[in-house]
């Protein structure tokens, strides 16, 4: 698949530069798919951060992740600017209350961490809805 852009990503030389990014790429691209099963955890900063290692690092890589079945359009379209699907949005808030409202009354036995999940929740809910959404085409 052509990429939405013509910039062919730039591999940096140094060998140990390279080796350090791609571990890095696939840490965040681990950390992404923990985030799409886990509360609290977000999906798409990881995706992003390992898009950016796996430009520097690899060609092969990058390629593979923005072309992945299951969320490269997701990258493709944050890349080209266009944001993400109303539904998408909808989805991850109501997923991550979800999960949340259930850890706190069933998991979590102290008011302290009960407020500060519930504050770190608030926060990534109005990241989620600060997100530019993609209007459909």
């Amino acid at each position: 698949m052509k990429q939405e852009d013509d910039k062919a990503p730039r591999v940096v030389k140094n060998k140990i530069i390279r080796n350090v990014l791609i571990a890095c790429g696939f840490f965040f691209t681990f950390l992404a798919i923990l985030g799409a099963i886990l509360p609290l955890l977000p999906t798409t900063p990881f995706l992003i951060a390992a898009a950016a290692c796996f430009y520097r690092s690899s060609v092969r890589f990058y390629t593979m992740i923005m072309n992945n079945p299951y969320f490269g359009h997701y990258l493709r379209d944050y890349k080209a600017g266009k944001g993400i699907p109303l539904r998408v949005k909808m989805l991850s808030i109501g997923f991550l209350w979800a999960s949340t409202l259930v850890s706190l009354i069933f998991f979590i036995p102290y008011l302290w961490l009960k407020v500060l999940i519930s504050g770190i929740t608030l926060a990534v809910s109005l990241h989620i809805y600060l997100i530019r959404t993609k209007h459909p085409e």
